[in-house]
């Protein structure tokens, strides 16, 4: 048994540089700065895929690395990075090999992306039979293994009971917007939202109910990260660029 959904993590502004893109593998949702999270009752291994792509006009060659922000002792890690064309998945790291916090991939194992190409990343969390926790990867993408312009994390929350929950579903159009956002709900009758810039810093904070909609003609311009939460439901994160 599994959960699935998204949360809110407070994005640098170095990490806001329109570089890159990071869906989940066959998924259109961008989820660049934020949090994926997969919840089971199982220890057995689990491959997440991402796809990171170059939305720049230039070729990258990126480096990937992997931070433990707080993981059980005992679990294990790996992970593939390769070009999307690459039919073997790329090059594969071993718990043996991604022995260091932080670990970046050796520099002789990255490779060109083009203009609209992407790379896939595959992190696979090995969680120890009864060790139940949670454990919280974060995976930065850099040009050099040390500037960082990307992000995404992964919390893993291995327990031997799951209560299944519906997400709320949450559409919000136009998306970049100019003037106005119209946010759709679903799923519940309202939600609390919370809308923050960049710095984190709260620029809305309302009750929303089936279809909503804001004025942002005074926003300034860039990325705001809008939250949704409702009792008894999963949690839900959206990105929204505001370019006048």
């Amino acid at each position: 048994m599994k959960k699935l959904y998204f949360t809110i993590l407070l994005i640098l502004p170095s990490l806001l540089i329109a570089q890159t893109a990071i869906n989940l593998q066959d998924s259109e949702e961008n989820i660049s700065g934020g949090v994926y999270e997969y919840t089971t009752s199982s220890a057995d291994g689990v491959d997440i895929p991402f796809e990171i792509k170059n939305m720049g006009t230039s070729n990258a060659v990126w480096r990937v690395t992997r931070f433990k922000v707080n993981v059980p002792a005992s679990w294990s890690d790996l992970m593939c990075w390769g070009h999307s064309t690459d039919q073997f998945g790329g090059t594969c790291f071993g718990a043996s090999q991604m022995n260091t916090n932080p670990w970046t991939n050796p520099q002789g194992t990255s490779f060109d992306v083009g203009p609209g190409e992407y790379g896939k990343l595959k992190a696979t969390i090995n969680p120890t039979e009864g060790a139940t926790g949670l454990g919280h990867y974060r995976y930065y993408v850099s040009n050099d293994g040390a500037n960082y312009i990307d992000s995404v994390d992964i919390k893993f929350d291995y327990s031997l009971s799951v209560e299944e929950v519906e997400p709320i579903s949450v559409s919000i159009v136009p998306n970049p917007a100019s003037d106005f956002i119209k946010v759709n709900l679903e799923g519940v009758a309202s939600a609390e939202m919370t809308m923050v810039d960049v710095l984190g810093s709260k620029v809305l904070n309302q009750t929303v109910s089936t279809t909503s909609t804001f004025d942002i003609s005074n926003f300034r311009n860039g990325v705001y990260i809008m939250s949704f939460n409702a009792p008894g439901s999963k949690s839900i994160v959206r990105k929204v660029i505001v370019k006048h």
